[in-house]
């Protein structure tokens, strides 16, 4: 049962190329079909999460997450929250689905190493290269490029995170100029950047977090970088250990961490459906269009559970994302984009056949790199790696 302030797939704006309605989909079905099925989702199988994908014989990493199984965990979560308070759950699935298709290989270090390589040429932003995937380079349609997504969908790509330009924005909001893969697409249809995103995108937003919160520290034990003794010191941590170890004295080391985390999971969820709830009793909205309007998001964590997830997160930060093995990875795979990208830029018929004739053709520096960034971006973490010692080593 949907409410008066879920988005409507009969008020759609529609899609930038019009088409006929399906007769057994809504729209937001369609666009979440059209992403799980582009060539893009598939790749995030082979992208990393936090750990890149090792090759050889040691086969510990394959229970690590990848950028394809944390879009996954993202959109179970998002449909949870969205279908609980009454939300449009196709809409939230969609956006929680393509959220990350413009990720490049080697997850947050590969899209700084490719940030910096393409400064002088309008810059690189991965929710940026998201919109510019599903508007122009998934090419498998007769009718257009892209996918020709619904615009509600485009807008919880572009700004799930919260508003990118004007006073609202803030966080990891876009910095003025706007990256020109965003600035294209919203120049070809007025994304509204400088206001809140529908109640879906704003579900899958927090989604996102959820499950990296939740997944990065079950990985990180994993992994050895440090101990379940060092997370029951942590907030919210400590209680979830103790409950499990109240419940079952004894009980295994791996049953042992998945109760406990699975429970911060549930608290997690449980705290952003809370508050939603108050909110929204709070503030009546009669529309997705007066959460747009708010004064901030509407989908959010507590401010005491806020609190306590930074605290987690700058344990993670130094003890996980700045682990000298992990610090070692960074610099080995950003040396590879480093040496790949001016390499393919300096000698484009180094690219596959059905590239090389658009950047032979390109008619300057700006439009070659765009295009050399648009091959780079898009490969998987094992295809850079293949690349790099086939051309480079």
């Amino acid at each position: 049962m949907t409410v008066p302030y879920a988005s409507d797939p009969a008020d759609s704006r529609g899609r930038l190329f019009p088409e006929s309605l399906s007769t057994f989909r809504s729209p937001w079905q369609r666009d979440r079909d059209r992403i799980i099925h582009s060539s893009a989702f598939r790749r995030l199988k082979h992208k990393t999460q936090v750990f890149v994908e090792q090759d050889g014989d040691d086969y510990r990493g394959d229970y690590f997450r990848t950028r394809l199984t944390h879009t996954i965990e993202v959109a179970q979560v998002a449909r949870t929250i969205a279908g609980a308070l009454g939300l449009n759950t196709d809409l939230a699935e969609a956006v929680a689905l393509a959220h990350d298709l413009g990720h490049p290989p080697f997850g947050h270090t590969g899209e700084e190493a490719l940030a910096a390589l393409m400064a002088p040429f309008g810059g690189f932003d991965h929710n940026a290269q998201a919109l510019r995937i599903v508007t122009r380079l998934e090419r498998h349609y007769a009718n257009f490029d892209g996918l020709n997504l619904t615009w509600e969908s485009l807008e919880g790509i572009a700004k799930h995170n919260g508003p990118v330009v004007g006073k609202g924005a803030a966080g990891e909001a876009v910095a003025d100029p706007l990256p020109y893969a965003l600035a294209e697409v919203n120049a070809a249809w007025d994304l509204e950047l400088d206001g809140n995103a529908s109640p879906e995108a704003q579900v899958a937003a927090v989604a996102d977090d959820i499950a990296y919160n939740h997944h990065d520290l079950h990985d990180g034990l994993r992994a050895g970088l440090f101990t379940e003794a060092e997370l029951a010191g942590l907030p919210v941590l400590g209680d979830a250990f103790a409950e499990v170890d109240r419940l079952y004295p004894g009980l295994g080391p791996m049953r042992r961490r998945h109760e406990a985390l699975r429970r911060v999971f549930g608290l997690m969820v449980e705290d952003v459906i809370a508050v939603a709830r108050q909110r929204i009793a709070a503030l009546q909205p009669g529309s997705a269009a007066d959460i747009r309007g708010m004064d901030g998001p509407i989908i959010r964590f507590s401010k005491p559970l806020f609190q306590n997830l930074r605290a987690i997160k700058s344990f993670l930060f130094v003890r996980m994302y700045r682990a000298p093995s992990v610090m070692e990875e960074r610099a080995r795979v950003t040396a590879i984009l480093q040496q790949l990208f001016p390499l393919l830029m300096d000698d484009p018929g180094l690219l596959p056949a059905d590239w090389q004739a658009e950047a032979l053709a390109a008619r300057d520096d700006t439009a070659r790199a765009r295009l050399v960034l648009d091959y780079v971006a898009g490969m998987t973490d094992r295809f850079a790696i293949k690349e790099y010692e086939r051309l480079v080593r």
